[in-house]
């Protein structure tokens, strides 16, 4: 099967939030963090992913894989948004502050048509908290880190090395540059050994507990494979 990577567009949009829904259906955090799924709103769902696709067709590394030789040119396979690394020092730019406030204004109009589609929002912000306490603690490269901040392969194309390829998009690029990826993975088997195969280490577990009930994410970083001549 020809595979083909290129740049998450518009068009996409509806096949990559299938794509991400089938894939996390069964996901331990998806299911931690909407646990009550009598209230879970797949339409709702859908439209919050949209809102995310489309920030990061603006702001992010979105790539997406399709199967060249398919009649449905449009179908995606995979799709994987890195986040680009941000040195320590570079302040928040007025623009990036304003995509910030245009996807909040987004979300709240969602939110006040949907409602929160089964949301957990304690067990959210846990989530949030405890992100930003394992980032500050393993991102110690003032350069910053290439963050894949979600990776999936529809559940019946995986094994083809569909996420291999999503993953070398930027890994390559990471290489070019001598600088870390980072990723929190969901599952500790099988993520970590493909994860590992793409070059990432487990570095620490991060805990997000509610009241006992624990989803498990496991934070690994990737070395530049090569470190350009200076």
């Amino acid at each position: 099967m020809p595979i083909s990577i290129t740049r998450l567009a518009e068009a996409h949009i509806p096949s990559a939030v299938t794509a991400i829904q089938e894939a996390f259906k069964d996901d331990p955090y998806n299911l931690w963090v909407y646990n009550d799924r009598a209230k879970l709103d797949l339409n709702r769902n859908r439209v919050s992913l949209g809102i995310r696709c489309k920030w990061g067709i603006r702001n992010a590394l979105f790539y997406v894989a399709k199967d060249t030789s398919s009649d449905a040119k449009d179908e995606v396979l995979g799709i994987a948004m890195w986040m680009p690394p941000r040195p320590t020092e570079l302040k928040e730019s007025w623009a990036e502050r304003f995509e910030g406030w245009r996807m909040w204004a987004q979300q709240v109009r969602m939110n006040l048509w949907y409602g929160r589609g089964g949301l957990n929002v304690k067990r959210y912000w846990i989530w949030k908290a405890k992100q930003s306490e394992a980032q500050n603690e393993i991102w110690t490269d003032p350069r910053g880190y290439y963050f894949l901040n979600i990776m999936v392969v529809l559940p019946g194309q995986q094994g083809k090395g569909i996420g291999k390829a999503l993953a070398g998009e930027v890994t390559k690029l990471a290489d070019q540059e001598g600088k870390r990826c980072y990723l929190e993975s969901s599952r500790d088997v099988p993520n970590m050994k493909i994860y590992e195969a793409m070059g990432f280490h487990f570095v620490e577990q991060m805990d997000c507990d509610d009241d006992g009930e624990v989803c498990k994410l496991f934070c690994m970083v990737r070395e530049p494979q090569s470190v350009p001549p200076t």
